[in-house]
């Protein structure tokens, strides 16, 4: 702990003490400070922060130019206290060990929050470091030492409500309920004389622990939540920028009980854990944005696992350039929809962005003079400006029978969620046939390979000649955090790795991932597009055929304009939006190319 903390100086820090310390140090200037001061006084200011009552004044730091944001504040302050600052990220806090540091009503009369705990020491975030009458008292119950970090009071106070109510209600939920034996298939079960009761999944223990993750996983970018069962703790991750993080463990009854809540808010059998089930859940965020969830269940050894895709509304307003699309891509692409009738594929693996490319398409065609009809296995998003139907084999409604289905409601556009089999490839190509625009999807690895997957389907080679109006690939890549990101160089060979065989000009330098608070220390946030896309020319109709040669459809395909995925990648390294790394990472060789 810095030398600067002395005990014999045991109190609050007031307005005034950071107020004289701000005019030091030339971030206010007297008359400021004065007229502060005769206003903030008060029952209004006296349960709030001195430095959190600064910030409401929105003044600005006359030495860097920049607004005086509590964040600012609290990294100035913690420079001035000689202290560490941290800025507190829950998914890397083990809650369930530092909420037994201290009780809540403990932490919450000294605004203080453990943020770590080892062998030797506990780290404590504080914002009034001078006020230390906790420290003895808890020191001589852990005999550990203690560390103290400045934090933003805002932060402190939140997560302190947050991580001790949910490890309340882990704990109030465990201790009402018994294991859940009877989710162990096919493996030894443990019986325990003596527990009586089960765990109700709306015990309000359980809706405070499903409320709160919800929450959480809004708060932290998550595109999908992981509850996965084990035989005693079972493991919550969330999905975030296509990478997984563990965030927390629950024990397994409690885990139980948590899927059993989610179950029933979203419409599935309850009583049914043995058969997958899919099912969908809409909520709203505190700012009043609705958030739709897809949920999805598989029978596992210890219980079922469920997993949550959240789908975010705003995707649907972004245009193609914020989506990834070049100039040239948007072109291409524009000029594809445009066309009356005909099908467009897009193609590359799941979680390739391919749904979100779809929804974005349609809502821009979903004109009131048309009529826009999809056919999914599942619906991902339910978007009322155009009317989806769910594939439901147990009734035998397939694609096939879905898109005939289709054909007699008077469409203009149909979306087939994927071409699997050549009853769906031939009902699509004859509603394209007959003045359609058809749009659906294929799992192949780049776009020219989409043509020799439909004919080994068994499309017949003059049928695709005459239907299909283009093909485009795509795959996610992993954008820096603009917060972080710096230059550096790249060598010659470093260059050609990723855009070999092709030639392209190397810049001059590219941006790194660095790691900062923004971005947990990953150096990314977010992600986009990198897309290869052709259009059916008189050329390609030609190479089409019974023995199509996939390389030459391809070498033809570049001459004409397509970019394949590493070209495209390089653009976005060269403009300093992602690495060679996630390109590499994500783009096939180009062996496949």
């Amino acid at each position: 702990m810095s030398a600067v903390i002395d005990k014999q100086k045991n109190h609050k820090l007031d307005l005034h003490e950071i107020l004289t310390w701000m005019e030091q140090d030339g971030l206010v200037d007297s008359e400021n400070a004065h007229m502060l001061r005769t206003i903030a006084i008060g029952a209004a200011y006296d349960n709030k922060h001195p430095l959190q009552i600064v910030a409401e004044r929105n003044w600005t730091d006359p030495r860097k130019v920049r607004p005086l944001s509590l964040e600012v504040l609290t990294e100035w302050f913690a420079e001035r206290v000689e202290l560490p600052y941290a800025r507190i990220d829950p998914l890397k806090i083990d809650v369930a060990q530092v909420t037994e540091v201290m009780s809540y009503a403990y932490a919450a009369r000294f605004n203080v929050l453990p943020i770590k705990v080892d062998d030797r020491s506990i780290t404590v975030a504080t914002a009034q470091p001078y006020d230390l009458e906790w420290m003895d008292e808890l020191g001589r119950i852990h005999k550990k030492d203690f560390e103290l970090v400045i934090s933003n009071p805002d932060d402190i106070s939140r997560y302190l409500l947050e991580f001790y109510t949910v490890s309340k209600s882990i704990t109030g939920a465990q201790a009402s309920g018994e294991p859940a034996v009877g989710n162990i298939q096919n493996l030894e079960q443990l019986m325990e004389l003596g527990r009586s009761g089960k765990l109700d999944a709306n015990d309000q223990h359980v809706v405070n622990i499903v409320d709160w993750l919800l929450q959480y996983a809004f708060d932290q970018r998550a595109s999908d939540i992981h509850l996965e069962p084990r035989r005693d703790m079972s493991n919550v991750r969330f999905r975030i920028d296509g990478v997984m993080h563990d965030v927390y463990q629950i024990p397994t009854n409690v885990m139980s009980a948590v899927s059993s809540r989610i179950k029933i808010l979203g419409r599935m059998d309850v009583a049914e854990k043995r058969r997958p089930q899919d099912g969908r859940l809409k909520t709203r965020t505190p700012d009043a944005t609705e958030v739709e969830l897809r949920l999805s269940t598989m029978p596992t050894a210890f219980g079922e696992k469920l997993v949550m895709r959240i789908f975010d509304p705003e995707v649907l307003v972004k245009n193609y350039r914020e989506l990834g699309f070049s100039e040239n891509d948007d072109e291409m692409w524009q000029s594809m929809i445009s066309q009356p009738n005909g099908i467009i594929l897009v193609t590359g693996p799941t979680g390739s962005g391919k749904t979100t490319t779809l929804y974005s398409t349609l809502k821009q065609l979903a004109r009131p003079e048309v009529n826009v009809c999809t056919v999914e296995d599942p619906i991902e998003l339910v978007e009322p400006s155009f009317n989806q139907m769910q594939v439901q084999r147990n009734i035998n409604l397939d694609f096939s029978t879905g898109v005939r289905t289709l054909m007699r409601q008077d469409p203009d556009i149909i979306m087939i969620g994927e071409i699997r089999d050549m009853e769906t490839a031939e009902i699509a190509i004859q509603a394209a046939l007959t003045g359609h625009l058809v749009l659906s999807t294929l799992h192949t690895n780049d776009a020219p390979a989409a043509i020799t997957r439909m004919l080994d389907i068994g499309v017949p080679p003059y049928l695709l000649q005459s239907s299909i109006l283009g093909v485009m690939a795509q795959r996610l890549v992993r954008t820096l955090c603009p917060h972080c990101k710096q230059p550096t160089e790249i060598s010659e060979d470093d260059w050609k790795e990723l855009v070999k065989p092709w030639k392209s000009k190397k810049p001059e330098q590219i941006m790194q991932p660095v790691g900062c608070l923004e971005c947990r220390n990953t150096g990314y946030m977010g992600r986009m597009g990198i897309y290869e896309m052709f259009t059916f020319s008189p050329k390609i109709r030609q190479l089409v055929n019974a023995s199509c040669d996939i390389s030459e459809l391809r070498q033809t395909a570049i001459k004409e304009g397509l970019r394949p995925l590493r070209l495209s990648g390089a653009s976005k390294v060269a403009k300093g939006l992602t690495t060679i790394e996630e390109v590499l990472r994500v783009a096939p060789p180009p062996l496949q190319q």
